[in-house]
């Protein structure tokens, strides 16, 4: 059986005003985005986790590796961020002067449509399924009480939420809400596609002094 530990990466220097931040731009973390992020750190420093993977963008690697320090960090292309191609660092205000009525037809439906020269929600599931199939399988063979971190984006772990819990892929963004390095805990078992149980989501009490594993 699989425990997937999720989160987000903590904020980031280009988080205000918010934007529009895949891939295509660098961010790195501010303090108060270190700080949130060692104090998930601490709140699972008893928790056993067999490996730590994270999206390949800096900002997700240096986040996960202030949540575990002493822990070799494997990076996994497929955890990338969405691409928002043409809208990469743009606000809301300045994509709607600049693309008028392309972002509402966007938001009733981001699974099959994508952002100007970028990538759709179904793009990103592709990507997110393949990974969470190699999960499972690994799991099967690690035993009893598997557990991984994996330390992703806003997008790119909404869409995530979506291919566990079997919610429909245009809902991401309307169903589920990811909060920069906060806790959200999956437990998967064998089949497929991949499904699991929804233990705790966008938990942000660590920030005031909550720890453990709160869920088990």
């Amino acid at each position: 059986m699989l425990t997937i530990i999720l989160t987000r990466h903590g904020e980031t220097d280009k988080s205000h005003p918010e934007q529009y931040l895949g891939q295509r731009i660098p961010a790195a973390l501010t303090e108060t985005g270190r700080a949130a992020a060692r104090a998930l750190g601490e709140r699972l420093a008893d928790v056993h986790i067999g490996r730590v993977i994270s999206s390949p963008l800096t900002r997700a690697v240096e986040t996960a590796a202030l949540i575990r320090p002493t822990a070799e960090v494997e990076t996994d292309d497929r955890l990338m961020e969405a691409d928002y191609g043409d809208w990469e660092g743009h606000t809301l205000e300045q994509i709607e002067a600049g693309w008028p009525g392309e972002r509402q037809h966007w938001e009733a439906d981001p699974a099959s449509f994508g952002t100007p020269n970028g990538e759709s929600g179904e793009d990103v599931a592709r990507r997110v399924r393949a990974s969470l199939e190699e999960l499972v399988a690994w799991a099967a063979g690690a035993g009893p009480g598997a557990r991984v971190l994996l330390v992703g984006h806003s997008t790119l772990n909404r869409v995530l939420l979506c291919e566990a819990l079997g919610v429909p892929l245009r809902d991401y963004r309307r169903r589920f809400k990811q909060d920069w390095a906060n806790l959200t805990v999956l437990r998967f078992a064998q089949g497929h596609p991949p499904r699991a149980l929804l233990l705790v989501a966008n938990d942000v009490s660590h920030l005031h002094g909550i720890s453990g594993a709160t869920w088990d």
